[in-house]
């Protein structure tokens, strides 16, 4: 890690909380793994430090990099603590659940609690995809059910991929990161903050895409693609340019039930009318076709096991 992004040393005390060490790092925050002084219990700890725009002094305190940047970084803190306030408001048994926020430093300080497991972008690497159809749909309908409470809420997360989605033990999901978290104007969003390669849609890319609902569907769609592909699918600016990925209805058809795919290959549709429009839609679409997709998944399992033995 970078001079510019020291973390605080572990068993630093902050508010009621003692640093044990730090787990991830990321443009805009480091996150840390801490322990609540008073109940003993394992909480998760996101600083607020973005690279671009601040840096940590010999007393520990963040800064602005230089006389401009103040009200921009003031600015970014503004919408950290908005993070802090939606999630605060969202509850949902596969959405993070915070337990508060704080000032210190010259910086804030966001609460979470700790859920054991492992992040699913490290687990399709791990497993260099081809991850069962049981496994998709024991993760995916949760996450998506949780999305439709957000975009009722008429909220977009507007960044999902496989590293915001922590499976606990047994698969159970857990969305994370709703630093990108944005409200839904009356004829959707026009602008997309974060953009993240194989996993934003396009309208995501430019200050005129209108961003929605759609946009979050999108990301899931992908997300989903990436179980079956082993690696992020490329960049919608590049399909919009040149369409070069095959369709997964087309491509795995002997190996995943077709109406999974369909869903996969409807929910990345270029053009976001052509999506569904909602995480909702994607997840009826999901429910309906379940027994079809359970009856073709056992089928297709016990071909495999035939094959093997053979």
């Amino acid at each position: 890690m970078d001079k510019l992004r020291d973390s605080l040393p572990e068993g630093t005390e902050i508010d009621c909380y003692v640093i044990m060490k730090v787990v991830a790092s990321g443009g805009f925050s480091l996150i840390y793994l801490a322990e609540d002084e008073d109940t003993q219990d394992e909480v998760i700890i996101k600083e607020f430090l973005p690279k671009k725009l601040a840096k940590r002094n010999g007393n520990g305190k963040v800064v602005p990099l230089n006389g401009k940047q103040p009200d921009n970084f003031n600015r970014s803190l503004r919408l950290f603590y908005q993070e802090a306030k939606v999630l605060a408001s969202l509850r949902h048994p596969n959405i993070v659940q915070v337990r508060g926020f704080f000032l210190a430093n010259n910086t804030g300080y966001l609460v979470m609690d700790h859920e054991r497991g492992k992040n699913l972008a490290s687990y399709i690497k791990k497993r260099s995809g081809s991850l069962s159809t049981r496994f998709i749909m024991t993760v995916f309908p949760p996450i998506l059910d949780a999305l439709s409470q957000i975009h009722s809420r008429h909220l977009l997360h507007l960044d999902i991929k496989p590293s915001n989605i922590h499976l606990r033990t047994g698969g159970n999901p857990l969305l994370l990161d709703f630093g990108a978290v944005h409200e839904v104007q009356n004829e959707g969003s026009r602008t997309g903050r974060v953009v993240t390669t194989g996993f934003s849609p396009v309208e995501q890319y430019y200050q005129s895409g209108k961003v929605g609902p759609w946009s979050d569907v999108y990301a899931i769609g992908a997300s989903m693609r990436a179980c079956l592909d082993g690696k992020a699918p490329p960049s919608a600016i590049e399909r919009h340019a040149k369409e070069k990925l095959k369709p997964a209805a087309r491509l795995y058809r002997r190996r995943y039930p077709t109406a999974l795919l369909e869903a996969i290959d409807w929910a990345m549709e270029i053009e976001h009318k052509k999506r569904p429009q909602n995480a909702s839609e994607l997840l009826h679409a999901l429910q309906n076709n379940k027994a079809d997709i359970d009856t073709e998944s056992a089928v297709s399992e016990l071909i495999d096991e035939e094959r093997a033995i053979s």
